[in-house]
């Protein structure tokens, strides 16, 4: 029987878009799609090792450098505008070429702006409608809602109501916009495990800040009296595993071992990013947040969470040992485990009606 072929792209900025398409593809195969995925840098690298067996394609990169210095971020970007529209139109030539010469039958682009097509019904994830970026944020929401009326529709990997993890990111009083909640999606499964470490230190993002952040995790947490297992985040050719005095150090682990390691673990250490916070409430994991500096999206959720007593969480730069006292004092994400809208088989069914002409 003939099976529909379906592009799944995500951006290259950390990792977490393209972590958070892993459920989605797998979906993809489960309902009878065939997923072929095109993305670049470590996205791609890192969707090649989950899903060795499946077509995978290059995109154009961005390329977006990070700034030591969060403040100049919005400046770097500024700078970084022609590059980027330049990238949309590539991206888009490199998108009907896969149409034309892979079968490609539906796209689903999880904030890649150039991937998208007249052709073929085509989606945009994302949990940012609207864009926290300071003084601009009307300015990069407009430009993204632009962007993301130009898909069939847009969905949201968050619940629908007044309770919700994404707040008023993805949950704007009027939009015209096709939006289809997702409920909150991971790539992870809770499982009754053995505690082995103490704390899991989970980096990821763009450098150099997530180096700085790792540098400061050795210098803060070394004297500890704990076991820690660190996950740098850097994916590579081959997984390497060492040992630093109380830790445990791997450059980058698949999402079963990554799974694994967290059910394992009874307190986790990562940034605030929207897929580690779906994975963490998923896992019902008591967690500490470090925004990355210089990301308002990142900073907002922190603060959204310390402000509804789920998560403590505190500035990079003001980090210390002693601020992972208070856990004690918070109700933890498995808050929203209790909430219906993690999403199963039937959901995904109901998700992909765009895809089988429904």
């Amino acid at each position: 029987m003939y099976k529909k072929r379906i592009l799944v792209a995500p951006l290259n900025w950390g990792l977490g878009h393209a972590t958070r398409c892993i459920p989605v593809i797998r979906a993809l195969i489960e309902q009878n799609f065939v997923p072929v995925i095109a993305s670049d840098g470590d996205a791609l690298q890192l969707l090649k090792k989950e899903f060795p067996e499946l077509e995978h394609y290059s995109l154009p990169s961005y390329a977006i450098e990070y700034s030591k210095h969060p403040f100049l971020l919005k400046f770097k970007l500024l700078g970084n505008t022609p590059h980027i529209f330049k990238t949309i139109s590539k991206e888009l030539k490199h998108t009907e070429d896969l149409i034309k010469n892979k079968n490609i039958s539906g796209i689903i682009s999880d904030n890649r702006w150039g991937v998208r097509s007249r052709l073929v019904p085509s989606v945009f994830i994302t949990h940012q409608i609207l864009v926290l970026s300071g003084l601009t944020t009307l300015l990069s929401s407009r430009i993204q809602q632009a962007y993301i009326n130009k898909f069939d529709e847009c969905w949201v990997p968050d619940l629908p109501g007044t309770i919700n993890l994404s707040g008023k990111m993805s949950h704007l009083k009027k939009t015209a916009i096709p939006v289809k909640y997702l409920g909150i999606l991971s790539r992870f499964e809770k499982e009754e495990r053995l505690i082995e470490y103490d704390i899991l230190v989970l980096l990821s993002g763009p450098e150099p800040q997530r180096s700085i952040l790792e540098k400061i995790m050795f210098k803060e947490l070394k004297d500890m009296k704990a076991k820690i297992y660190m996950v740098r985040g850097v994916v590579e050719e081959f997984q390497k595993v060492e040992k630093k005095g109380n830790f445990t150090v791997c450059n980058f682990m698949t999402s079963r071992e990554l799974e694994g390691v967290i059910n394992s673990s009874k307190l986790v250490i990562s940034r605030s990013g929207y897929t580690t916070l779906m994975d963490l409430a998923k896992l019902e994991k008591p967690c500490f947040l470090i925004p990355t500096p210089g990301q308002p999206e990142q900073e907002y959720l922190s603060n959204r969470l310390k402000k509804m007593g789920i998560s403590p969480g505190c500035p990079q730069s003001k980090f210390t040992a002693e601020k992972l006292q208070e856990v004690k004092d918070y109700s933890e994400l498995s808050f929203f485990s209790s909430l219906p809208g993690f999403l199963g088989s039937d959901d995904f069914s109901r998700i992909f009606a765009l895809f089988k002409g429904e």
